[in-house]
């Protein structure tokens, strides 16, 4: 199958090799690139804190990037949305890193809110590295919960505008079986793309692959029956669906 793969670049790499390992055609649709704020980042763990919570694994790259200064944050205690945030907090440093078992912000915070019920809640709060524009959901349910947290906002997600030229022998000219849409801001600014907007016929015959139902919601109503979402929000549930 050729598969468009809409994530930021580095991510996007990522899921080309697996997907051209499974033996598909990737091509990658990079609308979005992170800007790091190391500052804020080392300004939110130099207040008090119990643990670190981190929804991207952008979050863990920017902790990476801030260079020796990390190595007395190390042996803090990181939650982590999914497998793969996880793998890049342990790849930053960090010894302790708890994983939660789906990639949304509410089973990261069902597994602080377990945590706690079984080693009870900490002094400090939790510090929320996040990301900007984002999902309030994982806040949201910290807030439900009666959860104590401070949020740094460590990185933004810049809007990239390819060009015309680039796009169209990847969405145009060459017909996509699939595309792999990741979070409600990309899919978003995919389908708000001109070359896209124009062409949508040149789509109906292709499979919107989703990873939540938040993201399916952004999908234009005349693909709703070219809509799946993912068993669970996940990048291996997600791939399953090929």
């Amino acid at each position: 199958m050729r598969v468009l793969v809409v994530r930021p670049q580095a991510s996007a790499e990522r899921t080309a090799a697996k997907l051209a390992a499974l033996g598909h055609a990737p091509a990658v649709v990079a609308l979005a690139k992170p800007v790091h704020d190391t500052q804020a980042a080392m300004a939110g763990l130099c207040r008090q804190h119990s643990a670190i919570a981190i929804t991207s694994a952008e979050a863990a790259r920017v902790l990476r990037s801030i260079g020796p200064d990390i190595d007395r944050h190390l042996l803090t205690t990181v939650f982590a949305v999914g497998r793969a945030t996880a793998r890049a907090a342990n790849e930053a440093g960090f010894r302790t890193v708890l994983a939660s078992e789906g990639s949304d912000g509410n089973s990261l915070a069902d597994l602080i809110v377990s945590h706690r019920q079984q080693y009870g809640v900490p002094a400090d709060p939790l510090l929320y590295l996040a990301g900007v524009p984002r999902s309030r959901q994982f806040e949201k349910r910290l807030d439900a919960e009666e959860v104590i947290y401070d949020v740094a906002e460590c990185y933004r997600m810049e809007a990239v505008r390819p060009k015309r030229t680039e796009l169209r022998p990847l969405i145009i000219d060459e017909h996509a079986d699939a595309v792999l849409l990741y979070s409600r801001e990309a899919a978003r600014h995919f389908f708000e793309l001109p070359l896209v907007s124009e062409h949508l016929d040149s789509l109906e015959n292709t499979l919107f692959l989703c990873i939540s139902r938040n993201v399916a919601s952004v999908v234009p109503e005349r693909f709703s029956n070219s809509v799946v979402v993912a068993a669970m929000p996940t990048e291996e549930a997600l791939l399953d669906l090929l």
